[in-house]
């Protein structure tokens, strides 16, 4: 087994709720932060976290604006984010396929 493939594995993206969080956003042009919330089940507080984190690293651009004179928050992944998730998802699968049983 290549250890090297668990440590290039972006930390980033790892942690659950960010993993579940691009890969709505990689399936998707853009999602209101309320679609997020509501198909991966989180907390507001924590789905902020979340956003803003990968809102930091330059993998998710959030941009705000108002319908029907309320709020709403739309997240998008970045070309950075998808690049990112792209090698993450690569990653995994050089991971699974060393794993497997014969």
């Amino acid at each position: 087994m290549n250890i090297e493939n668990f440590q290039n594995l972006d930390r980033i993206i790892h942690e659950k709720a960010r993993m579940g969080i691009m890969a709505l956003l990689a399936a998707s042009t853009a999602l209101t932060f309320t679609e997020i919330r509501d198909s991966l089940k989180m907390t507001d507080g924590n789905l902020s976290v979340q956003i803003r984190t990968l809102q930091q690293a330059g993998y998710v651009a959030v941009t705000k604006s108002y319908r029907q004179r309320r709020p709403c928050t739309t997240c998008a992944l970045t070309a950075e984010g998808r690049q990112a998730f792209s090698q993450y998802i690569a990653t995994l699968g050089k991971i699974i396929e060393q794993s497997k049983i014969s």
